[in-house]
C-alpha cells in the first residue's frame, strides 16, 4: 500500500534521463571527498548544487525529501549534548565506560561503544543517535589516550545498524507494507547487527590504529 499510490508511483522516477547526469554527480562528490580537495560538507553542497543545475531534481522535490520528523530530532538532541558536555555528563559516562571495562582490550571497549549505541537506536533515529554518542565516543578516545577516528567510526556504523527496529523511516515503510512486527525486526535483525559489529571491531582498529606509532 505504501508503494502503490498513484501519487507515489509518479514520484519514482521523476527525472529518468537524467539518471546518467546523476551518477556523474555523485562520482564528483565521492571523488572530491575521498581526495581532500574540500571538506565532505562542502563536497556535498556541490553535488546538491550539480543536481540541480544538471536537472536531476528541482525545487519543490529537494523541499519534499526534506524529512521533518529527522531535522526535529536532530535539533532536539544538539542541545541535549551541549548540555551533557558543558556539565561534565559526557566526561562522566566515558570516565564510567573506562572504569567498567578496566583492562579490557581495545577490541572488548570497541564492543561495548558499538552496543551501546545500537541499544540506543532502539530508540532514536541513527542521525540523532549519532549526534548524542560520538561526543562521548570521543571522550572515552581521550581517557584511553587513543586515536578518536576508530571510536568515531564505530558509532557512525553502529547508528547505521538500526536493523532490529522499524524506527528507522526506510525499516517503516518496509514495515508497513509487508506488514510486519516489532519483534520480527528483532530476530532477523540481532543476527545482523552481530554480523556488522565484529566485522566492524576487526576491520576498523586495522584501517585506523587505536594508537599511531612511535
Amino acid at each position: 500500500m505504501t508503494l502503490n499510490l498513484p501519487r507515489e508511483f509518479d514520484e519514482v522516477l521523476p527525472a529518468q534521463g537524467r539518471a546518467p547526469h546523476a551518477l556523474l554527480v555523485l562520482a564528483i562528490t565521492v571523488g572530491l571527498m575521498i581526495s581532500g580537495w574540500v571538506p565532505a560538507m562542502h563536497a556535498a553542497l556541490i553535488g546538491c548544487l550539480l543536481m540541480g543545475l544538471l536537472g536531476c531534481i528541482d525545487l519543490d522535490s529537494a523541499y519534499r525529501s526534506i524529512s521533518l520528523r529527522t531535522l526535529v530530532t536532530i535539533a532536539g538532541m544538539l542541545p541535549f549534548g551541549i548540555a551533557l558536555e558543558r556539565t561534565g555528563g559526557i566526561d562522566l559516562a566515558a570516565g564510567a565506560l573506562v572504569q567498567l571495562l578496566g583492562d579490557a582490550g581495545p577490541h572488548l571497549i570497541l564492543a561495548t561503544l558499538f552496543a551501546i549505541t545500537v541499544v540506543l537506536g532502539l530508540f532514536i533515529v541513527a542521525a540523532a543517535n549519532a549526534v548524542l554518542t560520538i561526543p562521548v565516543a570521543l571522550a572515552l578516545a581521550a581517557e584511553l589516550g587513543a586515536s578518536p577516528y576508530p571510536f568515531a567510526i564505530i558509532v557512525a556504523l553502529a547508528a547505521s545498524s538500526a536493523f532490529m527496529t522499524p524506527i528507522a523511516p526506510p525499516n517503516a515503510m518496509v514495515a508497513t507494507a509487508g506488514g510486519y512486527r516489532f519483534a520480527d525486526y528483532a530476530r532477523l535483525g540481532f543476527p545482523l547487527v552481530v554480523l556488522v559489529m565484529v566485522f566492524a571491531v576487526t576491520v576498523v582498529p586495522w584501517l585506523y590504529p587505536l594508537y599511531e606509532s612511535r
